[in-house]
């Protein structure tokens, strides 16, 4: 099967730049490129598995299909839609967030 391709809303290229920023910052620019590495690597699977992915929040806010993924060695989740010809993904969100408040009710 052909993995599908991944395509990153505006607010999820925001939410991984910030996050970069905040970890090159803190941390330095090796962690930040780690995390890059990782939240692609998370990209790369969601694109030949989506599926694979956590239906909880789906559940929890009712927004049908949204599926999310955490990001190895990061304590950061994707949240995406599998489409019918490619993945959307939403959100690139801390896990400690207002998660419901960040997804819930807006245009994301």
């Amino acid at each position: 099967m052909k993995a599908k391709t991944v395509l990153r809303r505006r607010s999820a290229r925001l939410d991984l730049d910030q996050a970069a920023d905040h970890y090159e910052a803190e941390a330095g620019p090796d962690v930040a490129l780690r995390f890059v590495d990782a939240v692609e690597a998370a990209y790369r699977t969601i694109g030949e598995r989506p599926s694979v992915g956590s239906s909880l929040w789906a559940e929890q806010l009712g927004i049908a299909g949204l599926r999310s993924r955490p990001v190895a060695r990061f304590p950061y989740l994707i949240f995406y839609l599998e489409e019918e010809e490619h993945v959307e993904v939403w959100r690139v969100l801390h896990a400690r967030r207002d998660i419901p408040g960040e997804l819930a009710g807006k245009e994301i």
